[in-house]
């Protein structure tokens, strides 16, 4: 499972995030969901690598799956 997800009560009331922004698991989605490819929204959010997005499109089946647990959360 990918380790860049993580959760924090203390950023964004513990959503999973990509670990060392605020970026959420769910806006990322949102996001993919609109259109925007990894490659754009990885060239919109510096902060974010094409691999970051990919591991929350990764996380996100998984946590529905009830399979993954964050530290943390």
């Amino acid at each position: 499972m990918p380790r860049r997800i993580t959760a924090n009560p203390a950023i964004l009331g513990g959503k999973p995030v990509v670990d060392g922004t605020r970026m959420s698991v769910e806006q990322i989605l949102g996001l993919i969901a609109n259109g925007m490819t990894p490659t754009t929204i990885a060239e919109a959010w510096p902060a974010l690598t094409e691999e970051d997005v990919r591991a929350a499109v990764v996380w996100a089946p998984a946590a529905l799956r009830n399979d993954v647990v964050l530290d943390g959360a």
